[in-house]
């Protein structure tokens, strides 16, 4: 006796009648396997794996996603005849040369494809008189050293043959096939079907399903449906062999959680030329072990022709690619042994090897037979190129080193939300923000529902946390993106609309709205953008109503900045007030202008002049300035606000404001007289536009 069948890695369903964790006796079953009963005594002390006959030799090949050929005995062993340089002496050749007619219909069946775009071939062959039972078992071990569990010898004819020639098969019961019409169609809407699994699937019209007259049989390239399993009772059986769409496959396979041995190579790219051969061997296999009688005849579908590879043989490119120096007659003997014709210096690519498809994958195949080992070590010789950052990598080094020079740290943060943040920033369920969100469909938590619309919610909680650490004067800044889903791009099978956000935060003392608004000019002038408005802003709800400005080029806004609404600083248990700032840097990128002029110092002296009005409480002093810029001529070189001033005095919603201009040209001295004359023509069209009244 031995230890357990468990214990020796073996299949309990190999050895029916012992106990996988029980001692293995050595009984009738493996008697059978040595000879008569008193020879066993003979054998004690041999190797358990000669008595057993499991002491075959399997070797373990891991295959590139691109060689679906490889996936089979025939193709590995094409592979190791041309590696080891001997003649292939394929045993499977006389499938080629089997002609078996076409035929209409096989014993009343028919076979129909309306999905051309997903199944390139559909081949059936009908087997009668089958005996339903066990494999042989050579098949059995082969099947098992391939770590395949053996079922009965129909199932396992088609698992053979997958594993011998690379083409997947599929055996139905006839009488299972209502009307005996076999339909290769897609899948309606929520249909269902219950596979060999005993698992209930459900597909959608992007599914393809080979189906009866009524339901569906089989999920195309990935598993059968229990309504057409071969049963004991099984006389006559449908041999299928097709070859699906690998996309279609492997989508489908993803979506109804199922990755079978058949799947995972339609997936890869299967040749329709090699289905023929595939039935050819499976029928010839029933009549080899005795399970049935072909049925004469086949039924091909073949709407979709397998395209011939032809490719012009380059021998100078092709030894410029790899960098050898390889005659024609060295290249024209490698493809040849790898079953590539070369005819009239053009390389034709056999059935199986849809890979090679350009010069490129022709010069691989030469190389790799050649021998990556023969390749000298050279210097790059090609034309490079120089790697450089564009003009918007460029801007953003510029403003980081920019913020870290005036003592801003730099944050990192993820790029989701989620609405309760939002909310916390006092934005609702009408404005855009979250109007336009992008919901992620399987979150990592409940914090990130959603992706980021606006970057303020996690610049706040950063600075709720620097708040809690007790730490003072902390300046703040984040470079990321922001995704909004722009009239309903997504349901179009679009991209949302990205930005490039920088966002500032701080509280401090020393802080007020004027200092981060000479931040953001500090950003937008090293970004090389100079022209500019400061429009007031107050519809912004995560900012204070009357502290708040954005940054516009035309109508278009670059930035806002401001105080925070007191509001979201008590959602965040923030009591300190706190400053932010939002800036586009793609819409900075866009209007920068990188292009500087020097011009030299003006030896003219400069003639100033101060002005003091009185105007509405409404006026912003940006219109002010750019009546003065208007109507200075060019020759106004700097306007400056000096002074605000507010009194009952001046009126009901009146204030002061008071500039000094400094004006002076290149080319001469300003008269007093050239001066004045503008001085009159700005009082004149402030008091005209503006309702203005000079100061007395």
């Amino acid at each position: 006796m031995m230890c357990s069948v468990g214990e020796l890695g073996l299949d309990i369903k190999n050895y029916p009648n012992q106990i996988e964790n029980g001692i293995m006796i050595l009984s009738s079953e493996v008697n059978e396997k040595i000879g008569k009963s008193e020879d066993l005594e003979n054998k004690l002390g041999e190797d358990i794996k000669e008595i057993l006959g499991i002491n075959q030799t399997i070797i373990d090949f891991e295959i590139t996603p691109n060689r679906p050929d490889c996936f089979s005995i025939e193709g590995l062993g094409r592979e190791t005849a041309v590696s080891l340089n001997e003649t292939f002496k394929n045993p499977r050749k006389n499938l080629e040369e089997l002609n078996i007619p076409n035929k209409d219909n096989i014993d009343g069946l028919t076979v129909e494809i309306t999905a051309p775009d997903l199944c390139y071939r559909y081949i059936a062959r009908v087997v009668k008189n089958v005996k339903i039972g066990p494999s042989p078992d050579w098949m059995v071990k082969r099947l098992n050293a391939c770590g395949v569990r053996s079922i009965n010898n129909i199932v396992d004819i088609t698992n053979y043959v997958m594993l011998e020639l690379g083409q997947p098969m599929h055996a139905f019961d006839i009488n299972s096939i209502e009307g005996k019409h076999i339909t290769v169609r897609r899948a309606g809407k929520d249909e269902k079907i219950i596979t060999l699994d005993d698992q209930e699937r459900i597909l959608n019209e992007n599914m393809l399903v080979i189906a009866d007259s009524k339901k569906p049989v089989a999920i195309a390239g990935v598993m059968g449906g229990q309504n057409s399993e071969i049963e004991n009772d099984t006389q006559t059986v449908v041999f299928e062999s097709a070859v699906f769409y690998g996309g279609s496959v492997r989508k489908t396979a993803r979506a109804v959680g199922l990755r079978t041995e058949a799947s995972s190579r339609y997936e890869k790219g299967l040749s329709p030329e090699n289905a023929l051969r595939a039935i050819n061997r499976a029928v010839e296999l029933v009549e080899l072990i005795g399970a049935g009688e072909a049925v004469e005849g086949k039924i091909d579908v073949y709407p979709t022709k397998q395209k011939e590879n032809k490719i012009p043989l380059n021998v100078e490119r092709i030894n410029q690619l790899i960098g050898t120096n390889l005659s024609k007659n060295e290249m024209i003997e490698i493809l040849e042994r790898l079953d590539i014709k070369v005819e009239n210096d053009i390389v034709i690519a056999p059935y199986f090897r849809q890979d090679v498809e350009q010069l490129a994958d022709v010069a691989e195949e030469v190389l790799r037979f050649y021998g990556y080992d023969k390749l000298g070590t050279t210097l790059i010789n090609a034309e490079t190129t120089l790697g450089g950052k564009n003009k918007e990598q460029t801007i953003q080094d510029k403003v980081s080193n920019l913020l870290v020079n005036l003592g801003l740290s730099e944050i990192c943060t993820f790029g989701f939300l989620s609405e309760k943040d939002l909310e916390k920033c006092n934005i609702t369920e009408n404005d855009d923000y979250l109007k336009e969100a992008v919901h992620i469909q399987n979150p990592l938590s409940e914090d990130y529902t959603i992706m980021k619309t606006t970057s303020v919610p996690t610049m706040m909680q950063m600075l709720q946390n620097n708040n809690n650490y007790k730490n003072k004067n902390v300046k703040l800044f984040n470079l990321s993106r922001t995704y909004q889903n722009k009239n309903e791009a997504i349901q179009n099978d679009e991209l949302p609309l990205e930005n490039n956000i920088l966002t500032i935060g701080m509280y401090s003392e020393d802080e007020d709205f004027y200092t981060l608004k000479g931040l953001v000019e500090n950003v937008l002038e090293v970004s090389g953008l100079s022209r500019y408005d400061v429009r007031k802003e107050v519809n912004n709800k995560m900012y204070h109503p009357g502290r708040c400005a954005n940054m516009n080029v035309g109508n278009d806004i670059v930035a806002t900045f401001g105080e925070a609404n007191p509001l979201l600083t008590r959602n965040y248990d923030i009591s300190q007030r706190i400053l932010l700032a939002e800036i586009n840097l793609d819409k900075v990128t866009k209007y920068a202008r990188s292009n500087k002029k020097y011009a030299p110092i003006i030896k003219f002296p400069a003639v100033e002049r101060d002005i003091s009005m009185v105007v509405d409480e409404s006026i912003e002093v940006g219109e002010i300035e750019k009546i003065i810029q208007k109507k200075s001529k060019k020759l106004l070189e700097e306007v400056k606000l000096f002074d605000v001033y507010r009194s009952e005095k001046l009126g009901k919603n009146k204030k002061s404001v008071a500039y000094s201009l400094k004006f002076r040209v290149a080319d001469r001295t300003l008269k007093d007289e050239e001066i004045n004359g503008i001085m009159l023509e700005i009082l004149a069209e402030l008091e005209k536009t503006l309702g203005a009244e000079l100061r007395k």
